[in-house]
Order: structure tokens, then C-alpha cells, then sequence
């Protein structure tokens, strides 16, 4: 079987807020699941090497923060192609702080849940947060962003240690040798009529934020 064919199942795009001993911070995941209503479960699959993970295994509380189709590709390229173990992940992204110190998006988002894990499984490379929702929105608002809207239309990329990241293999097109992709997130930018050399050096990726200097040519 191709690993492509596991695109058809459907995803969503969700923040992951989560909390150490002097700060807090978050991530962005795929896999968020409801397994249960009576009570209110989730499921949430995040790989051995996140920060987050380590957040969530030592102090049991996280939050979801469900994107939607408004969403920047910035909030996502800040909170999912970087590691909160040494930057501040949501300095620059809107969010508010619950009174068990997890963070909650404010960046568009459809609505937010509080999350208490009650179990967990091991996989050889990923951790199933199996937990107990204990506070959220009263309204939803917008709609929720899919991984196929976020590919699509955002043009963003799956970040290595995602569980549907699969090997970039940039294909050639009539803009061959004017295309440069990140070297961050994979991000392709070929506009036809600005070239890459002609953007101003503080430009930026518009998905991860990375600087003009992480582009390599293809």
C-alpha cells in the first residue's frame, strides 16, 4: 500500500495549549477525536519528541483550540514548525491564559476545550492522550479548518513530526530554476511576476515565519 492513501482519512488543525513550571505554550496537531460523550472524551496523538508532550505527560491538563478556515497560516507556521522548549511560541499569537496556567488560542478560532488526561498509550513513536473534557465554549463560531483546507488552500506543509508527514518531493513546473522552497516547513514560493531575489530581506515565510535566508532553490 502507498502511505498517500492514508490522506483520505479526514483530519482537522488544532492548537494544543499546554503549560511547564515557568510558562506556557503550544503546539499544533491533526489527530484530535472524540471517543466519548457520557463524559465528554478526546483523544489527541502527539509524537515522543514534542515539548508538548512532555507538558501534557508531567502536569495532565491541556487545552484545544479548534482552528477555523480564517485561521493565519502564520498562527500555524509559529506554533507548529518551532519547539517551545526555548522560544515563546505565542509571543506574537492572540491568546489568553486559563487559571490552570494553559493557554487558549484567540486567533480565530471555533471554539476551545479543557482537557484532563485520565490515561495514555504508547506507540513506538507517538503518545494517545486519552482525556476528560472539563471546560469549553458555550458557542461554536466559523468553519473548523480541515488538514485538506490547510493543504489545499493555505498551501501549508506536515511537519516532521507529524504523523502524516511524508518526504517533500518538489516536482518541476514551467517556473523550473525560479522556484525556492523553506527549508522549515516546505513552503514553495515561484510567483511568476515577484521574483524571489526582488523581495525585501525582511520578508518571510508566510507559513513558519522563517527568514528569507532558511529558502534554498529548487
Amino acid at each position: 500500500m502507498k502511505n498517500e492513501i492514508l490522506f483520505k482519512l479526514t483530519y482537522g488543525m488544532y492548537a494544543i495549549g499546554v503549560k511547564d513550571d515557568n510558562k506556557a505554550s503550544a503546539c499544533i496537531v491533526n489527530t484530535v477525536t472524540q471517543v466519548s460523550n457520557s463524559p465528554n472524551m478526546v483523544a489527541v496523538s502527539m509524537s515522543h519528541r514534542n515539548y508538548s508532550n512532555e507538558c501534557i505527560a508531567k502536569n495532565g491538563i491541556f487545552t484545544v483550540s479548534v482552528l477555523s478556515e480564517d485561521t493565519s497560516g502564520a498562527v500555524i507556521g509559529a506554533l507548529g514548525f518551532t519547539s517551545g522548549r526555548n522560544t515563546d511560541k505565542l509571543a506574537n499569537v492572540r491568546h489568553k491564559i486559563l487559571a490552570e496556567g494553559v493557554p487558549v488560542v484567540k486567533e480565530n478560532i471555533c471554539c476551545w476545550f479543557l482537557c484532563k488526561v485520565v490515561s495514555k498509550a504508547e506507540t513506538p513513536t507517538h503518545t494517545i492522550f486519552i482525556a476528560e473534557i472539563i471546560a469549553g465554549s458555550d458557542e461554536a463560531r466559523g468553519a473548523p479548518m480541515t488538514y485538506d483546507y490547510y493543504h489545499r488552500v493555505i498551501k501549508g506543509k506536515a511537519p516532521k513530526n507529524a504523523p502524516t508527514y511524508q518526504e517533500q518531493k518538489p516536482e518541476k513546473d514551467s517556473n523550473d530554476g525560479e522556484s525556492w522552497i523553506c527549508t522549515v516547513c516546505g513552503y514553495i514560493y515561484n510567483d511568476p511576476d515577484v521574483s524571489f531575489e526582488s523581495l525585501p530581506d525582511d520578508w518571510v515565510c508566510p507559513i513558519c515565519g522563517a527568514p528569507k535566508s532558511a529558502f534554498k532553490r529548487i
